[in-house]
């Protein structure tokens, strides 16, 4: 299963490095476009500090490469609706020059970019959204989904809490496709490991009330209440869930999708207790450390998501299709170098970028001790083995691809 996961990821960069080759012999320059929400609720996760990555991102490239080559970076505003995106990533492609969409947070949008980019021939680098339709049912030849999906967060985070006694859950879900992707995935591995769902309720995007949707759950008498959302809505609905006392009711909270700009707009009194699944945490080890600090100084002093280092790592691969390559000649060459490679990587620091985003996790949870002003978190779990966590063989994710 590894090696027809691995071939088929390879497949993927190769078309994707195809893509970037002929735009940079047609245009002499490669152009990345950064889209997301640059004002809304998920503008902290991504929004102006992807920018910042992928400009750290192309400099640190060019420096470290040599090349000669000339790269642009442009961004826009999707505003969270999909065809405000489609019309951009249109324009980009036919008239502006873009070779490769990145970042793009909010999933009913990455589905719809993910189209256009395959009509257009283009390729589409996806960090931001979250359903893993898009390497399922939507799968693309053009688009290749790094750092994290609903899968993985369903099996992180989801599988931590039922294995700890939370086997009877309630769903908050956001109302668009990334919600109804993850209580999906998160209703199967509450079911596969023995627990059961409640009942749900779809809030819609960008709630700044959820009272009515916190006392539905409240009266399931769940053991946990699950936060299928993300950003804005996870801080409204956390700080609300504390004025209702539903955690000093003897109901737990479990957020599905926490960014660590979540945890600083919550403040450590409200985070505290909380359980994440997350791809990257800045105060890692050295090297995340340096890098963040580069990155804050950038990002006028905000440290970085997992988000933005997922831009940063996977931008790299962009200019000259390289990463990518050099990716492939190392693992027919016998798979150490790469791994060493990643280890010095500031930001990838061991996790194999050959993976599919769920197989490389870690999973974080908030100190309970007395909060230090530093260290806000501490690691409860390292990166997953690929075989521990039993992914799914790929023609399971209902891939057309996948024979």
């Amino acid at each position: 299963m590894k090696r027809k996961l691995l071939s088929t990821l390879l497949a993927a960069a190769g078309l994707l490095a195809a893509s970037l080759g002929h735009a940079q012999v047609s245009g002499n320059v490669v152009k990345i476009g950064v889209m997301n929400d640059m004002s809304g609720l998920y503008s902290d996760v991504g929004g102006p500090g992807s920018v910042v990555a992928a400009k750290m991102a192309v400099e640190d490239y060019l420096k470290a490469s040599g090349s000669k080559l000339k790269v642009e970076v442009v961004s826009a505003d999707h505003q969270n609706k999909p065809d405000v995106g489609s019309s951009i990533a249109r324009k980009w492609f036919d008239s502006e020059g873009v070779d490769v969409i990145v970042d793009v947070p909010t999933s009913s949008v990455a589905l719809a970019i993910n189209q256009v980019t395959r009509e257009k021939g283009k390729a589409f680098l996806d960090t931001g959204a979250a359903t893993s339709d898009l390497t399922g049912k939507d799968c693309s030849p053009n688009t290749v989904h790094w750092l994290y999906d609903t899968w993985m967060l369903a099996h992180g985070t989801g599988s931590a809490v039922v294995k700890q006694g939370g086997d009877s859950w309630f769903f908050l879900t956001a109302d668009y496709a990334f919600g109804h992707a993850l209580e999906r995935d998160t209703t199967e591995v509450i079911k596969a490991a023995g627990g059961k769902v409640l009942g749900s309720v779809k809030v819609p995007l960008n709630t700044q009330d959820f009272s009515s949707f916190l006392l539905q759950a409240q009266a399931s008498k769940a053991k946990v209440i699950g936060l299928a959302n993300a950003g804005g809505d996870t801080i409204n609905s956390i700080k609300q869930a504390s004025e209702f006392g539903i955690v000093q009711g003897g109901q737990k909270l479990a957020g599905l999708l926490v960014f660590l700009s979540d945890v600083h707009g919550l403040g450590l009194q409200k985070a505290q207790g909380l359980q994440v699944t997350t791809a990257f945490y800045w105060d890692l080890n050295d090297n995340t450390r340096a890098w963040a600090k580069r990155f804050a100084a950038a990002n006028g002093g905000k440290y970085p998501t997992m988000d933005h280092a997922g831009v940063y790592a996977g931008n790299p691969a962009l200019p000259e299709g390289g990463r990518f390559a050099e990716i492939g000649r190392q693992y027919q060459g016998g798979g150490r170098d790469e791994e060493a490679a990643d280890r010095r990587h500031p930001v990838r620091q061991g996790h194999d970028p050959r993976r599919r985003p769920e197989a490389a996790r870690c999973t974080w949870s908030r100190s309970r001790s007395r909060p230090s002003p530093r260290r806000s978190v501490r690691l409860l779990q390292g990166a997953a083995d690929i075989d521990e966590q039993g992914l799914p063989a790929l023609n399971e994710g209902n891939c057309p691809l996948v024979k």
